[in-house]
């Protein structure tokens, strides 16, 4: 199984970043800035060229997240436990991890994302820096004809720097 991890493109500083203060409705709306089009234009195109045409595409409810998977231009799928802060034991089971048939992509946020790559690849509660715009495309090689043995790896890490 292969599961692809794009965190959201740069966005608006939070309103209240200044206060320190949070809140949820307005950290959900915060868009992508210029740099952000770019950014997940570039990767998209990216993406474009090297994800499979049957590659379930789920994507956090946040604006930021949304309009980062548009630049993508194919169908997605809208899933609430992708939020901001959502745990990645929650991000695991939407994309049926390992056991999915077809490849799934998460479009999504830190550190949740950097944290579902320490459990893939170290099954321990590790966390990995994700830069903004950038995909982790990981792969489950089964050792067994059932999948329930075998291995995670690295395929590919990209940004769109280096696309």
């Amino acid at each position: 199984m292969d599961l692809i991890l794009w965190r959201h493109a740069h966005a608006e500083a939070h309103p209240n970043a200044e206060s320190g203060l949070q809140g949820d409705d307005l950290d959900l709306k915060r868009r992508l800035t210029d740099k952000g089009e770019r950014q997940a234009k570039r990767m998209a195109a990216w993406l474009d060229r090297h994800l499979p045409s049957n590659t379930l595409i789920l994507v956090s409810p946040a604006r930021r997240a949304q309009d980062t998977a548009k630049a993508l231009e194919r169908p997605f799928k809208t899933v609430a436990a992708l939020a901001p802060g959502a745990m990645p034991e929650a991000l695991l089971a939407c994309a049926h991890w390992p056991h999915a048939k077809t490849p799934v992509m998460l479009v999504g946020h830190q550190p949740t994302l950097g944290m579902v790559v320490g459990d893939v690849l170290t099954q321990g509660p590790t966390e990995h820096a994700i830069r903004k715009g950038a995909v982790w495309w990981l792969r489950h090689q089964s050792s067994d004809a059932a999948g329930e043995l075998g291995q995670a790896v690295i395929h590919t890490v990209q940004t769109p720097q280096t696309v």
